[in-house]
């Protein structure tokens, strides 16, 4: 496995594989890697013959300048995790390398972007496609993997590609989830041992509220999540919503055309996290 720095680095050796017609795989992480990661990677290697993973905290994306202060970083524990999967290649710039000028440009993606994560996250979505388009451009993949935990992440990357017409594949992955059913996420190493407690609370009404969606009403089932979270002191519900998943419309009947998924995003103390099941 072979660690890079720079752009040109990362351009030679994905280069010197293509002349050899491998198929590179794309991984694109923020780096406090956990099995959800690992589980894209081997994905990417079972797909793939040339297997490449970005390490980058991309400051864009983050409309908290203490939640991007704080995010968890350990570049060697990254590796060292790396070393156990299909990964060739590790790509890990600088901010400079990633943006040697600032990115200006703006994004459209219609209803997209502005509900659930983008109504509370403003410029959260801009700031993914800017550097997923980046990268993308960078390693020229055939395909990308991404965790379906990031829903609605993955239906604005899928727009992104249809409105610069790249020629990428990209590819959705299952939840990976811990043992008692919390999403695994880089924010659960925030959590202390009773906020972690505390939060499996989310999966555990989600997954309830898939069997109470047989006999209540799209709102009613609405309500009864928040409230069955915000039960617990830990935590406080920022929004929960249940939407279609080609537009993310808001569904209001059951019968409502569409595959429908709940999405989720809670606050346990200071830390914000985000599931999503299909009903």
């Amino acid at each position: 496995m072979e660690l890079v720095h720079t752009v040109a680095a990362l351009k030679e050796a994905i280069t010197t594989q293509k002349k050899q017609d491998k198929t590179v795989g794309f991984v694109p992480t923020m780096g406090a890697l956990h099995e959800g990661h690992l589980s894209l990677v081997r994905q990417a290697g079972d797909a793939c013959s040339f297997v490449v993973v970005s390490i980058f905290v991309n400051p864009n994306q983050f409309n908290n300048k203490e939640d991007l202060e704080r995010y968890p970083r350990n570049l060697d524990a990254d590796l060292a995790m790396l070393k156990t999967t299909p990964c060739d290649l590790v790509f890990a710039p600088t901010v400079s390398e990633m943006y040697p000028t600032e990115d200006h440009r703006v994004f459209d993606f219609g209803h997209l972007d502005v509900v659930m994560e983008g109504l509370h996250r403003p410029g959260h979505f801009n700031g993914v496609a800017q550097v997923v388009s980046r990268l993308f451009n960078m390693v020229e993949p055939h395909k990308a993997f991404f965790g379906l935990k990031d829903f609605q992440q993955l239906a604005i990357v899928n727009q992104m590609v249809k409105q610069l017409k790249m020629p990428v594949e990209i590819v959705p992955c299952p939840i990976v989830r811990e043992p008692d059913g919390l999403a695994m996420s880089s924010r659960n190493t925030l959590l202390n041992s009773t906020q972690r407690a505390s939060a499996t609370l989310i999966s555990q009404t989600l997954f309830a509220a898939m069997q109470k969606a047989r006999h209540l009403s799209v709102e009613a089932l609405k309500q009864w999540v928040v409230d069955n979270i915000d039960q617990n002191p830990d935590l406080q519900t920022e929004y929960f919503d249940i939407v279609e998943d080609q537009h993310l419309n808001s569904i209001t009947s059951w019968t409502d055309a569409g595959n429908k998924i709940g999405c989720i995003a809670v606050h346990c103390g200071k830390v914000r996290l985000i599931d999503n099941v299909t009903f």
